[in-house]
């Protein structure tokens, strides 16, 4: 007996395509942070709240207060490699504090941001949020964090 596979295309859910990660953090970096530059743990934080209505209430909410009551958030390795992509592309570039847009990661957000029919539950997230997660907020909770 022999046996044959036929390879088929698998569809990717979109939370995984790498193009989408991309423009949800040029949209936190440009929309959410102080001169377009935010650390690594801050993106994972956006990123975890943008899965679930949940979580983005929490975090605009910690955006009203001025204090994160989240003790920790996932971090995913679609971002990860999303990131690696957005450097190669030249979208962003690494800083000693993480990330910041570049001039074309401005140019594609903009866009993003003009066209009302995507992203539209993450720019309404971005909004309520605006620059009001900071660094801090998000350090004085990683802090306190154990790595096992």
């Amino acid at each position: 007996m022999r046996l044959l596979f036929q390879r088929r295309p698998a569809p990717i859910m979109a939370d995984h395509r790498p193009l989408y990660k991309i423009c949800q953090f040029l949209l936190v970096l440009r929309m959410a942070s102080r001169s377009g530059k935010s650390s690594l743990t801050r993106m994972h934080l956006f990123n975890w709240a943008f899965k679930r209505s949940d979580r983005s209430a929490r975090i605009i909410e910690a955006a009203k207060s001025k204090e994160l009551r989240v003790t920790a958030w996932g971090f995913d390795p679609a971002l990860a490699i999303a990131l690696k992509y957005g450097i190669a592309e030249g979208l962003v570039r690494t800083v000693s504090t993480g990330y910041e847009l570049t001039d074309r990661g401005i140019a594609l957000a903009d866009a993003v941001v003009k066209d009302k029919d995507i992203f539209g539950s993450e720019k309404a997230i971005l909004i309520s949020i605006g620059k009001d997660i900071t660094e801090g907020m998000v350090e004085a909770v990683a802090k306190d964090w154990e790595v096992i």
